[in-house]
């Protein structure tokens, strides 16, 4: 049973930030359901799939899979338990990014907040993009510009409906991706074992050509950086720990949802990442002929997928077709999350008036129409794809992207080490005041500040020798980006570092608690008991699961 948040301090009177009452709110409409196919769906893009050729190629299968693994449990999980504590406690609409502005330095939170909109906008487009070079796969002759608009109106209308319906679509998308990797998953297993037309039991035969390649350099160094090059490419396509802060305001009983989510993550790294990248250095080679040759010339969609290089190898006809629609819809429902995703970032800043007024313009159902304009129209720097290759800007946008959301990301530990310690200084008993408290802390956290600015600092390594003034902007750009809007806010509002002793750990908490009696003291869990005992035993089994 889930702790209650202990009543214990009197609470001041709630000042959180802006009234929005006449441009109506976000409504609670996401279920449990909705936001773990979310996390798990925003986090699985294109770049599992397609991408990640180059990189098996390059730094070779051990190195991927110890890349991935590191990234995503020294990082990720860690990431996840803190924003998850923080969310359940305080499931306010204005995000983490307000808890920024409270915790450590109001131009933090402004920096955090216009850092991850920029690097959820590039997110954005690099889906876009990758559409285009997925449907180049079946028709080349078609200007990569139209898949682009395709994409951009498709994802555009599904975050302009009901939460509620936005939701479902994401869950649909989401389900796709997931059984995808789980279906190329068990087919590795199984072919690797023989089950494949040509009866060949080939193990990890691909582990023979070499595991740990040199990259950039030669020897010892090479191939740790060759290792690093996989945990900076990691930090792109593993993603998801923003998500769940982001629709605090959107769901339902998010005292218990939330943290569900959030304990979730160690299997979600584990069962697709990890295993997925480990499939991937199985089935196919690092040095197949078709693969480095598909990566030089720039193939688009699937062709340049290590796993449908390997299961063409195998004999196996047919997948390549589906797989290169699933992935398809891989890179829709990941554009779809982070276009939902940066709308109500840039709707939070706008509570917290770090961005004009007039993107609090709620529709009756609860959706910000202009933030989600504003993000689509942003979006449409990937037309792009028109005039240069669709391989090439995708991986600008993977560069602009990663190094964004490793500064995000990172700054949530720093807000939650803030949190940690404005409790200790207030003497407050972490345990006791929480919903849930996230296991490892500080420590995890502490960890994953250390990676992540060190990834940060590093990410764009080669680009120094030869130089490239195209790469370094496009790995750099984030960094800088963070420094401007911090020392603007920081100069032009004589903003100040915030006593841990004079943290405001409570504006909005009132409010919460309102919002969540409905689900917490209005018998909703005896209701819900008595509902899934009326079930179907199979409906049952599905609704328990979430």
């Amino acid at each position: 049973m889930e702790k209650k948040v202990s009543t214990d301090v009197s609470i001041p009177e709630d000042t959180s930030a802006g009234d929005v009452s006449p441009y109506r709110e976000t409504q609670r409409g996401l279920s449990s359901r909705h936001v773990q196919l979310m996390a798990i769906g925003g986090s699985i893009g294109t770049g599992l799939f397609v991408g990640i050729g180059s990189y098996l190629r390059d730094a070779g299968p051990l190195s991927l899979f110890l890349g991935y693994l590191i990234w995503g449990c020294l990082f990720i999980l860690p990431v996840n338990l803190c924003v998850g504590e923080m969310a359940a406690y305080l499931p306010i609409r204005g995000s983490i990014f307000e808890l920024a502005a409270r915790f450590i330095d109001p131009a933090f939170g402004f920096a955090m907040g216009w850092v991850y909109f920029y690097g959820g906008v590039m997110l954005v487009c690099t889906e876009y993009s990758a559409v285009s070079t997925i449907m180049q796969y079946w028709n080349t002759s078609v200007n990569p510009a139209v898949w682009v608009a395709m994409a951009l109106v498709v994802c555009t209308m599904l975050n302009l409906v009901s939460v509620k319906w936005y939701g479902e679509s994401e869950f649909v998308l989401a389900s796709t991706k997931i059984l995808l990797l789980i279906g190329l998953v068990l087919l590795t297993f199984i072919t690797m074992v023989g089950g494949n037309p040509k009866h060949d039991v080939y193990g990890f035969r691909n582990w023979t050509e070499g595991v740990m390649f040199e990259y950039y350099t030669e020897g010892t160094t090479g191939r740790f950086l060759g290792f690093f090059s996989v945990m900076v490419y990691a930090a792109f396509s593993v993603a998801g720990p923003d998500l769940p802060a982001l629709a605090a305001g959107e769901i339902q009983n998010p005292r218990v949802t939330i943290p569900r989510v959030a304990k979730m993550t160690f299997w979600r790294i584990v069962g697709f990442y990890v295993v997925g990248v480990l499939a991937v250095g199985i089935i196919c080679s690092p040095r197949d002929p078709r693969l480095m040759s598909a990566i030089t010339d720039g193939a688009a969609g699937s062709a340049a997928s290590p796993w449908v290089i390997g299961i063409e190898n195998l004999g196996i006809r047919g997948l390549p077709d589906l797989i290169n629609f699933l992935i398809l819809l891989s890179g829709w429902s990941c554009g779809n999350a982070y276009l939902y995703s940066s709308s109500r970032t840039l709707y939070s800043l706008a509570r917290d008036g770090q961005a004009p007024k007039f993107l609090l313009k709620c529709t009756a159902s609860g959706i910000p129409i202009y933030c989600v304009i504003t993000v689509s129209v942003l979006s449409c720097i990937t037309f792009l794809v028109a005039s240069t290759s669709s391989v090439e800007v995708f991986f600008w946008f993977v560069d602009l992207t990663t190094i964004a959301f490793v500064l995000t990301y990172t700054g949530m530990v720093c807000v939650f080490i803030a949190w940690y310690r404005a409790m200790k200084a207030q003497g407050i008993d972490r345990k006791s005041f929480v919903p849930w408290a996230a296991p490892f802390q500080p420590y995890g956290a502490i960890l994953a500040i250390v990676i992540g600015c060190l990834t940060a600092v590093f990410n764009g390594f080669s680009v120094f020798k030869p130089f490239s003034v195209q790469g370094f902007i496009t790995s750099y750009f984030g960094l800088a980006f963070w420094v401007v809007m911090f020392v603007f806010w920081k100069v032009y509002h004589r903003s100040s570092f915030v006593k841990v002793a004079e943290a405001d750990l409570y504006s909005g908490k009132a409010e919460i608690d309102e919002e969540c009696k409905i689900w917490e003291e209005g018998g909703w869990a005896e209701r819900r008991k008595e509902e899934l005992a009326k079930m179907h035993w199979v409906k049952r089994v599905w609704e328990k699961m979430w």
